[in-house]
């Protein structure tokens, strides 16, 4: 995939991972980056152009897609954490969010490029995934359950765009240096660096980024037993 010259969407490209991102699709050569967002006023790097993009709102990533139909690629960064929801009491509520914005967000705006990107000769395709696609854990099955669940459709997408050329990646990383992640102490990693690798994939046609070696490990693990 030849960034250089390309058109390129990024949803939730205000801040964190995604404007990490769109800042180095242009480093890399990109003519234009979307930012889609759901208010078009929390873009403030002027080298951006802001396309207003809740991507749970049926109507406005069809707008969208209209808007942008010069992209051939397009990054689904959008999402959200869902960590009110605890296992074993309390509401649904944040699970329920987490999957519609992670999963029927990633899933609608796929839908809706997925034309676009094949007039425009294929392109690309990638999806913020995470280390908790393969590993759940009590303190966040919401999230876990829909970057799982995000993980299938990422593999389902790449089968069905196969035929028309389009690359699909799926990006992998434990925590990033971003606000979602600012309640843990734990290692990260900066968005920065999982921009990057993700840059190097698209050039290198390559299907998944395994952005840090937390997420190499449990990916490696995942043909030993559950307990493991």
């Amino acid at each position: 995939m030849d960034i250089n010259g390309a058109a390129a969407l990024v949803t939730g490209a205000n801040r964190g991972i995604g404007r990490a991102f769109a800042r180095a699709l242009l480093d890399h050569g990109a003519s234009k980056v979307y930012a889609g967002v759901r208010d078009p006023a929390s873009v403030t790097d002027a080298d951006f152009i802001p396309l207003r993009l809740d991507v749970t709102q049926p109507e406005q990533v069809a707008e969208a897609a209209a808007t942008a139909s010069d992209v051939s690629i397009v990054i689904n960064n959008a999402g959200v954490g869902g960590w009110g929801t605890r296992l074993f009491d309390g509401s649904f509520d944040g699970a329920r969010d987490a999957m519609e914005v992670n999963l029927y967000g990633t899933w609608s705006v796929s839908r809706a490029f997925a034309p676009v990107l094949a007039r425009n000769g294929g392109g690309a395709l990638a999806n913020m995934l995470s280390v908790a696609s393969w590993l759940g854990r009590p303190g966040w099955p919401g999230y876990a359950a829909s970057k799982a669940a995000q993980w299938s459709l990422t593999n389902a997408l790449r089968e069905g765009l196969r035929d028309q050329g389009t690359l699909v990646v799926g990006v992998h990383a434990g925590f990033v240096e971003t606000e979602m992640a600012a309640w843990t102490d734990a290692p990260k990693i900066s968005a920065e660096d999982v921009a990057e690798q993700t840059m190097r994939a698209l050039e290198e046609n390559r299907t998944e980024v395994l952005a840090d070696e937390s997420t190499r490990q449990v990916k490696a693990a995942l043909s030993q037993p559950p307990e493991v």
